[in-house]
């Protein structure tokens, strides 16, 4: 009988540990990465890319006991190529996840897609505000932010503390423009300041000449809203035409990023803007991140960089939570949504009920320190959410900022 009971025994275990190997997870997690790495936003893709990279390099590529396979796709910021890397990487690469793109018509384009797969997906960057909000997809997590976000508080802060009364605004004209500009010209006139022109130019655009001429030279300051090639562009032409030295610029913390800060010269300084990130940003966390970006990069980091480092950092957090089985969708977006990874570059993260970050925005002035241009943090407004201080059901009643927003009398 003993023996019987010990060949008993001998068989449950062995079953047992057949059982237990077959449900273990079984080769690399594969998270799909898309980008645009060609075309006028080139920089911004290898930024982000470069951010995942060096938290992936920090972690060995390993992550709950798994390794991780990244499969990089180029969508060349174009909506239609984004949509087609998408279902390759899903359909042809079965990745377990997806995160990236750039554009917020990109991050339009594509959400609808990731609802029907059901597949989580990050959004370290893409900005569209209705994706955590009116239009908001439980498949999308958003690390990053909404577009009108800092500018909400920017707004605010322009009429209060700079003192401005009348300003002009000129933006790229998409979604990410008209979100901007919406959230700044909402609460600056809220305030009481009046935006006394609105100008749109092609995302396409290589000469801003046509709109320079037309800017009013009577505002208090001029509001822009750039990035990439046409960031560059526009502030050497808004020198050139003599602006520079009449009318103060300001505008969306993605004019005067360190994507492009490095390449722009003494017409960037004086600037003021807002955003969630700055390299110059002082403190232990991001002074240990921008060192490790430097020596990995030889460059700044920029808010693109910084978006991704962060957004990683919620999946390999989401990932370690689940011990590394994340071919259950449902668990891994839960797990997704619940992560509270710490010590980000940014400073402290939550996200609110619609899946979007409550953060700090920082107020920052392009000034040359040691001989290099930075984006120096003159104020901190602290814990600042999508819906500003609006109650969030009666912010969802009012219609997207759009082309033609005007604010409710």
């Amino acid at each position: 009988m003993t023996r019987l009971r010990c060949v008993v025994l001998f068989v449950t275990v062995l079953l047992a540990a057949v059982l237990l190997r077959a449900q273990a997870p079984d080769g690399p997690i594969r998270i799909g990465f898309i980008v645009p790495l060609s075309g006028a936003f080139a920089q911004n893709g290898r930024d982000i890319l470069n951010g995942f990279l060096l938290l992936l390099d920090e972690a060995g590529y390993r992550a709950g006991g798994r390794q991780i396979q990244l499969i990089v796709e180029d969508d060349e910021a174009i909506p239609a190529v984004t949509l087609t890397k998408a279902r390759k990487l899903v359909e042809a690469d079965r990745v377990h996840l997806m995160a990236g793109t750039l554009l917020a018509s990109s991050g339009y384009a594509l959400a609808p897609y990731v609802e029907a797969q059901q597949i989580p997906m990050v959004y370290p960057v893409v900005s569209s505000d209705d994706l955590t909000q009116r239009r908001r997809s439980k498949w999308i997590i958003r690390t990053g932010w909404t577009s009108s976000q800092p500018n909400h508080a920017f707004g605010e802060y322009v009429y209060r503390t700079l003192g401005y009364r009348t300003v002009a605004t000129i933006a790229l004209d998409y979604a990410f423009g008209w979100e901007s500009v919406g959230g700044f010209q909402r609460t600056f006139e809220a305030e009481g300041g009046r935006i006394v022109q609105k100008m749109w130019t092609p995302v396409s655009a290589h000469d801003f000449a046509p709109y320079l001429a037309q800017i009013s030279r009577d505002v208090d300051a001029v509001y822009s809203l750039f990035l990439g090639r046409t960031a560059l562009q526009f502030m050497r032409q808004y020198r050139e035409y003599g602006l520079k030295d009449r009318v103060p610029l300001i505008g969306s913390g993605t004019s005067t990023d360190e994507h492009v800060l490095p390449f722009m010269g003494d017409e960037a300084i004086g600037v003021v803007t807002a955003l969630q990130y700055s390299a110059a940003l002082d403190t232990p966390e991001n002074r240990r991140f921008t060192a490790a970006y430097r020596k990995r990069y030889n460059k700044l980091a920029s808010y693109y960089a910084e978006s991704m480092y962060t957004g990683g950092k919620w999946v390999l957090a989401a990932i370690e939570a689940l011990g590394g089985r994340v071919e259950d969708r449902v668990k891994l977006l839960e797990a997704l949504r619940s992560a509270r990874p710490t010590g980000l570059p940014r400073g402290p993260v939550e996200l609110d009920q619609y899946g979007n970050p409550i953060q700090n925005i920082y107020v920052r002035r392009v000034e040359r320190v040691g001989g290099e241009l930075q984006n120096t943090v003159i104020a901190t407004l602290p814990r600042v959410s999508q819906f500003w201080k609006w109650n969030p059901a009666e912010y969802l009643r009012q219609p997207l900022y759009s082309r033609r927003f005007v604010p409710a009398s």
